[in-house]
Order: C-alpha cells, then structure tokens, then sequence
C-alpha cells in the first residue's frame, strides 16, 4: 500500500486556494499586528468554554451527543504546554520566531499562539494554561491528558545548541503545570538521550511522577537508531517508563533538514531494548529509507509503521496515536487505513495535538467530505462546534469520521486507552 496515496482534484484545488490566502495574509500582516490571526485562520471562541452547548443549534448538539455515546472518559496523549518564559516558567524560543525578518516563522508563530488563547506574547505562560483548562473542565466527559514538555536541540556532543532550538518548554514548568491542575493533567518530560545527564534527569523526573517521556527527533537532533541511546532505552525499560516519539515528516516545528531522523524503522532499537513505543500521528507523513531493504530505496513513512504494527516481537510494546491524522496534509491512505484496519485498533489510543485542532487552515470539514469521509451536513455541524471548543471539535471529528464507501470508523474503546509501560 502507497502511504501517499494522491487525493481527488477538487480538493487540489482547494489547496490552492488556501496558499494564494496565505500570500495575502502575509502580505497584511506586515501591517498589522497579532490581532489578525484568529478571525482569519484560528477558530476564535464564539463563547466562552463553560458555555459551548447553549452556542450550538439542535443539530449540532445532537452530533456531539451522538459522537460521546458510550464515552465515560477521554485521554489525550498528546496535548502540548507552550510557554515562552517572560512569567518565569524557564521556557525559551528562538528570537527568529518572533522576527518578521522571518515572516513564515513570525506567521506561524502567532497562528500557534492565538490558536492556544494567547493575545500578549509576553503573557504566554499563563495564558495558553487558562485556555487549556477552561476547554477541559468544560469537557462533557471525564478528559484526562499527557502535557508534554518539549527538549532543546542538542548536538552531538550532548551540548545544548540555543541556535538550533526552536523553543523549550521545561520538565520543571510542565510537572508545576500539571501538578497544580490536577489529577487530570499528567506531566511528559523531554528529556535528550545524548546528554550527559540524562540518566539522572531521567531517574529525577520519574521521581517526580513522569511515566512517560516524548521526543520529536527531527527538531531536537535525535537519533532514535543510534547505540549511544541505549542507556537511556535500558532505564527507560527498567522504571516503566514510555517513549512517545513522532515519526515522519515533521513541519508545525523547524526539522526540515534531518527528516531522516523521524524515520519509523529508526524505533526499532529502542523496541529490541524492551522499551514501550508510542509512535505519534502514527508516522503518516512523508517518506523514509528503507533501512531493512539493500539499497535503502525511499518507502512511505507509514507504511514502515505499518512493518513494525506487524512484527509479533512488538505485541505489548508498540503502539499508535491518532492526533494529525486528520490535518490536510494526511486525507490519502494513513487515515483511510486507520479507521479500516480493524487489527490495529487495540493498538492504537487518542491523541490532540492541541493547539493545532484550533487552527482552521490544517483541519478542512469540507474536504473531509469531498474525500467521502464525512456528510456535507456533517461537516457544516462540525464548524459549528469548532468555534466554541476546539478540543471536544477534535474528539467529535474523529468519532464521527468513516472510511469512504464504508461504515467503519474509530471504536469507542481508542478514545479512552491509556497506554503505560511495562517495566522490565
């Protein structure tokens, strides 16, 4: 199976459009402030989060309460914390986000910041947490999540590189965050393989609560296939700790140029080490050497996920979640398989990427339903409920979503998985 499978032309088209709008935005923007993102392309709140149900019409409702039927509880693998350190978390970002000497970035930037509920760059901290709150205390059911902090880029040598980071949020700010909000919220340290701490911070932050640990390799110079991690996969095994690890293509945060490193077969080392995996968007972007095949001809970065779902030797230890699969970029055979292969479903748990749910740009209803996995009406209800409370949008989407020409759809049982390791 083609993990890049093509889409239809319609949707090509729409794709066009969406750039010549992003031309314009960005030739407006140097004129403005902040302000104008999200009227424009991040899904304002219509109401407040405690009051999203009387915003929405009859029929809207009655698709949530058909999308939660049987749901008692929700968890979420994969919510970020964006912080940026001017109210004392400790968290840092590259000034060139910020610049409009980089006006891509500087876009993107403040699309990431309006789409979390921050309006003052300066007040980041503790804004993107109040929103992020608000949205899970006014959740219909119970919603739990994995808060993840975020690792600088380190290089070779296990030397923090501030040049090549493009932010960093704290395992200190994120398990004060989580500990303060609750039982609810449970604390993802990120913590590099090649410092020379990293054992200890490991062993640190496991003392503090931390069960899991989350790497994005591409933007933090990760190698996940590289020996000199494998004192880390060994204590990772030990106290029970989870790997979760993007894999594939990476874009939302700078890590164009070491692609390569999100290549799903790379996880394979920590697998053979007894190390609980869960591979995050289950690697559906972009494409990767095969590295079990002479010649290491290019494959779907999917598909190679799809090789590791399929090797018995990882039952227990490998696992999927479902935050981005929906985004435009990812519409061909990634979420079309997910939502088909029955097999996978018991290995495969829930996932947000909060903030991006609430940026409108990357997650298109209407092109959801020319591809036939959504009802036009469907779509027009889902907007409705997108510009009250972005992340229950996310959850109701993906509920609601079917293979094209099928009935098949994600089970109830996915969205209230909570995967954990087991200790060696």
């Amino acid at each position: 199976m083609n993990g890049q499978e093509p889409t239809n032309e319609p949707v090509k088209g729409r794709f066009r459009r969406v750039a010549l709008a992003g031309a314009a935005l960005l030739a407006l923007a140097v004129l403005t402030s902040n302000l104008w993102v999200p009227p424009l392309v991040v899904g304002t709140p219509a109401t407040t989060a405690d009051r999203w149900r009387q915003a929405l019409s009859p029929e809207a409702r009655a698709l949530v309460d058909r999308a939660l039927e049987g749901v008692s509880s929700v968890h979420d693998h994969h919510a970020h914390l964006i912080a940026t350190g001017h109210e004392g978390s400790g968290a840092s970002f590259h000034p060139d986000l910020v610049s409009w000497v980089h006006p891509i970035k500087r876009i993107k930037t403040a699309v990431y910041q309006m789409a979390g509920g921050v309006e003052v760059l300066e007040k980041t901290d503790s804004q993107y947490v109040d929103r992020l709150q608000a949205l899970v205390k006014s959740y219909p059911v119970d919603y739990s999540l994995s808060l993840l902090a975020f690792e600088a880029y380190h290089d070779g040598e296990g030397q923090a590189r501030p040049d090549l980071t493009a932010f960093h949020v704290p395992n200190a700010w994120t398990v004060k965050v989580a500990d303060r909000l609750g039982d609810r919220w449970e604390p993802v340290a990120s913590i590099h393989p090649y410092r020379p701490d990293a054992l200890e911070a490991l062993r640190r932050w496991h003392g503090a609560g931390v069960r899991m640990i989350k790497w994005l390799p591409n933007s933090m110079g990760i190698d996940p296939g590289d020996p000199r991690c494998d004192p880390f996969y060994d204590e990772l095994a030990k106290l029970g700790v989870a790997l979760l690890s993007h894999a594939g293509d990476e874009h939302a945060v700078d890590g164009e140029t070491q692609q390569h490193l999100g290549n799903p077969l790379r996880l394979r080392r920590p697998l053979d080490r007894g190390v609980t995996v869960i591979v995050a968007h289950c690697g559906g972007l972009g494409m990767g050497a095969d590295l079990d095949t002479p010649g290491a001809p290019e494959v779907a970065n999917f598909d190679l996920f799809l090789r590791l779902m399929s090797e018995p030797a990882y039952e227990g230890l490998l696992f999927g979640e479902i935050s981005a699969v929906v985004l435009s970029n990812r519409h061909g055979a990634p979420l079309r398989t997910l939502l088909e292969r029955k097999d996978l479903h018991s290995r495969i748990a829930y996932g947000s990427d909060y903030p991006l749910p609430a940026v409108d740009v990357l997650i298109q209803t209407d092109a959801l339903a020319e591809l036939g996995y959504l009802t036009r009406a469907e779509a027009k209800l889902l907007d409705e409920l997108f510009t009250v409370h972005p992340l229950l949008f996310d959850l109701v989407l993906k509920r609601t979503l079917r293979a094209p020409g099928t009935d098949e759809g994600f089970p109830l049982a996915l969205f209230s998985r909570k995967i954990r390791a087991r200790s060696r």
